[in-house]
């Protein structure tokens, strides 16, 4: 099966939860998924990582962002931040959960070989 390459390009929340989404459902599967975020999709891993609808999810028994991001780092998804967006949110990759990793576009892109590439 062909990995998936996730690519989140802005800080919108809802755009995370749709890539996250999919993200678990490929890992799920046994595939290889990567997840990175670009510039300000970055500052979205600011505690409480919360969405706009994450109410709603929670009452119809949906997972919300942070149980979303969660269950894709526990399935395995390889997630990098973009450095521009480490340094434009003012976050540091030392602080975060230990398996995200930071990388530019060209690192991404150069490791793409056969996989699907998805924008959000």
């Amino acid at each position: 099966m062909r990995g998936l390459t996730l690519f989140v390009a802005t800080g919108d929340a809802e755009r995370l939860h749709a890539a996250l989404s999919l993200a678990a459902v490929t890992a799920a599967t046994g595939a290889k998924v990567r997840l990175h975020l670009h510039e300000g999709a970055v500052a979205l891993l600011r505690e409480p990582l919360v969405a706009p609808n994450d109410a709603l999810r929670g009452g119809a028994g949906l997972p919300t962002l942070a149980e979303l991001w969660g269950e894709a780092l526990a399935l395995g998804v390889a997630v990098s931040l973009c450095q521009s967006g480490l340094a434009m949110s003012g976050l540091r990759l030392d602080e975060l959960d230990p398996r995200l990793d930071a990388q530019g576009p060209a690192g991404l892109l150069s490791e793409l070989g056969d996989d699907l590439f998805a924008v959000f």
